[in-house]
C-alpha cells in the first residue's frame, strides 16, 4: 500500500494543528468511508447530552439537518428524542445499511446556500466531519450566509476530536493521514467566530471532544459590503452594454480612434468593451519597450505615440483614467492633438476636458 505523509505543522496564533501534505484525493472515503465506533456506554451518554443541550434551542416541531451524518445515530437519536415531531434530515455521500432509517436521508454532499433556502432548518448539525476537510472555513461561512438569509433563527451544532491532552501527555496516535486538521480548544473557537454568534463551547467524553453551539449569522457590516459587491456587479453589467455601445457608435461613425496602452489595465479594457483589432486597429503607448509588441488576445500592433503627429486621431481613449491627466500632458508637451480624450467613468465614457470627474487633479502614476 501506498505511504501517506504525516507532515503537520502548527499556527502559533491559534494553535491549529494541520497536516500540510494532505491530499484529500488520497483517501477512499468513497468505497470506505472512516466511520465511527458509536456503542460505548460513556460515549452514549456523552451523544444524550449533546442531544438534549441541541433540542432545548429548537422549537417543538424542528427541522434539522445532519452533515456527513455516516450511518445517522444521532440525527435519529434527535428525532426519537422529538418524539418523531419535526424533520430530521441526513446528508451523506456515503450510505450504509443503517443510513436512513428512520429520517430522511440524501445520498450527497450538502450545498449550503442552495439547500439552507431549500430545507430552512432549525440546526446544522456537524459531528466529526469537518477535522476531514480542507477548507473547513470556507464551509462554516457558506452556512453563515445560510443562515442569515432565512427568516429565522438558526443553529450551528458542531463537534471534532479536541488535543488540548495531546500535548499534555505527549501521545502521537492522535495524528493520522485521514484527519488532515487536529483542534485545540483556542483554534475551534476561531473558526466558530466565522459562522456567527457562539453560544457555547464546551467538551466531553472527559475531555476528548470539544463542541460548539453557534447562531449561524453574518455581521451587518460583512452583509453591507456584500450588497454594496452585488450593487457593482450589477451596474458593471450597464456600465459594459453602455460603454460598448458608444464605442459601436464611434466605429459606425468611421472616426479614427486610437487606444493610448494596450499592456495591462489597458488590454483588460480592450478585452471588457469588445475592442477588436479590425474595428480599432490603432493602439499607441509611451514605452518604447512595449513598441512592436501586440495585445494580447485581439493582436492589434502597439506603435509609438509619434504615430499620432503625422495622423492624429479624433477620439483618444485612455483606459487609465488615472495617468489621463500625465498622458494628455505628454500630448500637449509633444504636439499630439485629437478632437477628444475619453476616459471611462461612472459607466460610460466621458471627456476628459469638458465632463465632471474626479481625475482632473489626480496624482499621476507609473
Amino acid at each position: 500500500m501506498p505511504h501517506h505523509p504525516l507532515d503537520f505543522v502548527q499556527c502559533p496564533a491559534c494553535s491549529h494543528v494541520w497536516n500540510r501534505s494532505f491530499r484529500y484525493d488520497a483517501i477512499p472515503y468513497q468505497n470506505n468511508p472512516n466511520r465511527m465506533f458509536n456503542r460505548g456506554g460513556i460515549w452514549k451518554g456523552h451523544l444524550a447530552d449533546t442531544r438534549d443541550i441541541l433540542l432545548a434551542k429548537l422549537p417543538e416541531v424542528p427541522t434539522v439537518v445532519e452533515i456527513g451524518c455516516g450511518e445517522g445515530h444521532f440525527v435519529r437519536g434527535l428525532s426519537e428524542a422529538a418524539d418523531g415531531r419535526g424533520r430530521f434530515v441526513g446528508f451523506d455521500p456515503n450510505a450504509s445499511p443503517e443510513t436512513g432509517l428512520g429520517v430522511e436521508f440524501h445520498a450527497r454532499l450538502f450545498d449550503p446556500l442552495q439547500d439552507m433556502a431549500d430545507f430552512l432548518p432549525d440546526a446544522i448539525v456537524i459531528r466529526h466531519v469537518i477535522e476531514h476537510l480542507t477548507e473547513p472555513a470556507a464551509l462554516l461561512e457558506q452556512l453563515a450566509w445560510g443562515g442569515s438569509s432565512l427568516d429565522k433563527p438558526c443553529w450551528l451544532f458542531a463537534e471534532v476530536p479536541c488535543i488540548d491532552r495531546v500535548f499534555e501527555t505527549g501521545r502521537l496516535a492522535d495524528f493520522y493521514y485521514e484527519h488532515v486538521s487536529h483542534f485545540s480548544t483556542e483554534s475551534f473557537r476561531t473558526l466558530m467566530q466565522r459562522a456567527g454568534e457562539i453560544e457555547r463551547i464546551s467538551h466531553g467524553y472527559d475531555g476528548e471532544v470539544v463542541y460548539a453551539l453557534v447562531r449561524l449569522e453574518v455581521p451587518e457590516k460583512l452583509r453591507a459590503r456584500a450588497q454594496y459587491a452585488a450593487g457593482f456587479a450589477e451596474r458593471t453589467v450597464l456600465a459594459r452594454a453602455r460603454i460598448s455601445a458608444q464605442l459601436d457608435e464611434l466605429a459606425a461613425g468611421g472616426a479614427r480612434v486610437a487606444i493610448w496602452g494596450g499592456t495591462g489595465k489597458g488590454a483588460a479594457f480592450i478585452h471588457h468593451f469588445g475592442l477588436d483589432a479590425q474595428r480599432f486597429p490603432l493602439v499607441v503607448d509611451s514605452d518604447p519597450d512595449k513598441v512592436g509588441t501586440f495585445v494580447p488576445g485581439t493582436g492589434q500592433c502597439i506603435e509609438f505615440r509619434d504615430a499620432l503627429k503625422a495622423h492624429p486621431a479624433d477620439v483618444v481613449i485612455i483606459p487609465t483614467q488615472w495617468r489621463a491627466q500625465d498622458i494628455v500632458a505628454e500630448m500637449r508637451r509633444e504636439g499630439i492633438r485629437a478632437g477628444k480624450v475619453l476616459i471611462e467613468h461612472d459607466g460610460r465614457l466621458a471627456d476628459f476636458e469638458r465632463d465632471s470627474h474626479p481625475y482632473h487633479s489626480g496624482v499621476s502614476s507609473k
